[in-house]
């Protein structure tokens, strides 16, 4: 195994390099992949972390005004805008699909930047990590906003490293689809890209201070100044905020404390079947990761600096198959890393307890429907919100994955628009089923048309409990 073990690492090193990937990057492939030569998993046991009983609430945070205006004109708005939505069935930017009122992601982004930016007479960029599919109809679809570009550009490209064949360990080779060879290192790679691209020494030289990094796909992560005014107060190195867990999060990663007293992030990865159950209580681990993080620029590149520019986030080994469209192609390893997890490498991290609204992340055409309905509008901040006619809690949304998993399926069965879920609690539904104008669903709704072909929800139905 050492000397396969070598010839992978040296093979993945020279596919990198003859794919003009930075030596940084290189690095940082070559730290991950002798962990897992060496065997390891990048498991979290659970006899090695304790719960994190109660956080500071962002309700109870005192702002300072003067503070808040000097910090907002050194903070920068970053959103990770590299996936293509492939879940969905989408050849394009995620980012770029319609979610509300015939806007995409990208429009509610920058109109809540520029919306944010007047207000405050702030700086305040946006700036895109985009992935190699994403980055020319991204940029594309901003240009409409012409007061969006700064001092600093738009966006900066992620990396990509090799997939790893788990028989061999050697980089995989698919010559039906060169691209599929390749797979982003996880959006934990946003620290290093951001620091090989140049972009990280671009802003500090630009006098930035800040960044509030999010995913693109979830419109609740609107930069908040209270949060960073108070990291600017207290000269705090990183925040992550967080959400309680309810039973829909018993699969998500959570917070905890290392043995040092640390906070970690868990993901579902990096726990073992022993430690399932553990891993699943709500009551014992209450707080899940909303991938809403705060950096000081500076003390990133310290960090780096220290490290030798591997910053050394805990592995994710993801077992996959070449072609994640076919079962039966070869299987491979993704050596990946969350971006919560730098919650552990910075000396002095908190975290943050933020309501749930800030987490509206759109990962399911259900969770699109969701969004798109009447239960969430824009308001004038252009922030994305629950109605104020709605007076229920959280909306579930489940939508059979056979005929609505993909966008234009989707799209089909909706092609009147969605039903009003303004008064739903909960709305399942199962088989092939087309909804008509003015749909009313209310309370706990479930449509069981399993096997029966198409069906058909009329006009104007109402459809209650």
């Amino acid at each position: 195994m050492p000397r396969v073990s070598d010839e992978g690492l040296r093979a993945g090193e020279t596919k990198m390099r003859e794919a003009g990937l930075a030596e940084e990057a290189i690095a940082s492939f070559r730290h991950y992949y002798e962990q897992l030569a060496a065997g390891e998993e990048g498991m979290v046991p659970e006899s090695e972390i304790e719960p994190v009983e109660e956080l500071p609430s962002i309700e109870d945070l005192e702002v300072d005004d003067a503070a808040r205006r000097e910090a907002l004109d050194k903070a920068v708005i970053l959103k990770l805008n590299g996936g293509l939505g492939t879940s969905m069935g989408l050849e394009k930017a995620k980012s770029l699909l319609e979610v509300k009122d015939g806007l995409s992601f990208l429009d509610v982004i920058a109109q809540q930047t520029l919306e944010l930016r007047g207000r405050e007479g702030a700086r305040l960029p946006l700036l895109l990590m985009n992935s190699f599919h994403t980055r020319d109809d991204s940029l594309e679809a901003l240009k409409r906003y012409e007061d969006l570009p700064v001092d600093v550009p738009l966006d900066f490209l992620q990396n990509q490293i090799p997939k790893i064949g788990a028989d061999d360990l050697q980089p995989v080779s698919w010559p039906a689809n060169a691209d599929l060879e390749w797979c982003p290192p996880g959006h934990g790679d946003v620290y290093s890209a951001l620091a090989t691209s140049g972009t990280l020494d671009e802003l500090l030289a630009h006098g930035y201070a800040y960044l509030f990094i999010s995913n693109s796909d979830n419109l609740g992560a609107v930069l908040d100044p209270r949060i960073l005014a108070w990291m600017a107060a207290e000269d705090i190195p990183f925040v992550s905020e967080q959400c309680r867990r309810t039973e829909a999060d018993r699969k998500g990663g959570h917070l905890a404390r290392s043995d040092d007293g640390r906070l970690v992030l868990r993901e579902t990865a990096q726990t073992s079947d022993d430690d399932k159950s553990a891993f699943e209580d709500i009551e014992r681990h209450r707080f899940f990761n909303t991938n809403n993080l705060w950096v000081d620029i500076q003390v990133l590149k310290e960090v780096f600096e220290q490290r030798d520019g591997v910053l050394g986030l805990p592995m994710i080994r993801n077992s996959k198959t070449v072609d994640p469209g076919d079962s039966s192609s070869p299987a491979v390893y993704q050596l990946e890393t969350a971006m919560g997890a730098a919650v552990g490498v910075f000396e002095g991290a908190r975290a943050v307890l933020v309501p749930r609204g800030r987490f509206t992340p759109v990962k399911t055409t259900s969770d699109l429907l969701g969004l798109r309905s009447d239960a969430y509008e824009i308001d004038e901040r252009r922030q994305v919100v629950v109605s104020p006619e709605r007076t229920r809690g959280p909306l579930f949304v489940d939508l059979d994955p056979d005929s609505y998993k993909l966008l234009p399926d989707f799209e089909e069965r909706f092609a009147q628009g969605p039903p009003s879920l303004v008064e739903c609690d909960r709305l399942t539904v199962r088989g092939d089923v087309e909804f008509g104008r003015g749909v009313v669903a209310r309370g706990q709704v479930e449509i069981d048309r399993a096997g029966q072909g198409r069906t058909r929800i009329e006009d104007g139905a109402v459809l209650e409990d």
